[in-house]
């Protein structure tokens, strides 16, 4: 919808309202006009999402490739459009966009931890809006379907990237990084320290 959500389409939530009517620390998406409120997250969810963040971060601040946010963070995409990823990464080129309270415009990788609550949102209204703004690389962790994907935009469309030995994806917009996906659906997940040095070394090369 657009020309201004057909002319303010009753009960719609602009950008603006929704900063001022989310409280500080509560995680939600405006997707297309309409506030959705996240649930408190699982303990599997907690992790996981911990430990994807630790091996990004420390990969990307290593190598001063971008920065990492995480769950609370908002991109602002339109006027009626501000979802926020379980956990982004945005190019040190783009720095800039970060802005008091927000960022303006999409992360150059969105990931979503699937949970029971967020399942329609993360693999249909929040992949769609992140495919039309441009986000260069999609991933999805479900730990209840037991399943990974990783999206690559392709001519403007969303593309399931092929995975290396159906384990191994490399990224292209955070360069050099990879990911095994037994580490997203072991349990208990593999001591993140020894993961990441596993992904420096191997980084732009043959993973072990």
């Amino acid at each position: 919808m657009s020309l201004a959500q057909a002319n303010r389409e009753p009960g719609l939530v602009t950008v603006e309202e929704f900063f001022s009517l989310v409280p500080e620390g509560q995680k939600a998406d405006l997707i297309d006009g309409v506030i959705y409120m996240a649930s408190p997250d699982s303990p599997v969810h907690n992790r996981l999402a911990c430990f994807v963040q630790f091996l990004m971060q420390g990969y990307a601040r290593g190598r001063s490739l971008g920065d990492i946010y995480v769950s609370r963070v908002a991109f602002v995409l339109s006027e009626w459009r501000a979802p926020e990823p379980d956990i982004a990464f945005l190019c040190a080129e783009r720095l800039g966009d970060v802005q008091p309270g927000r960022i303006n415009g999409g992360p150059d990788i969105a990931v979503e931890i699937v949970s029971h609550e967020s399942r329609t949102r993360d693999y249909v209204e929040k992949k769609r809006l992140y495919e039309e703004a441009g986000v260069s690389e999609y991933w999805l962790v479900d730990p209840i379907q037991r399943r990974v994907e990783f999206f690559r935009l392709e001519a403007g469309r969303y593309a399931l990237a092929p995975l290396e030995q159906n384990r191994i994806f490399r990224s292209r917009a955070l360069p050099g990084f990879w990911l095994n996906v037994d580490w997203l659906l072991a349990d208990p997940l593999p001591d993140e320290n020894a993961c990441l040095r596993e992904i420096n070394q191997g980084a732009g090369g043959a993973a072990s």
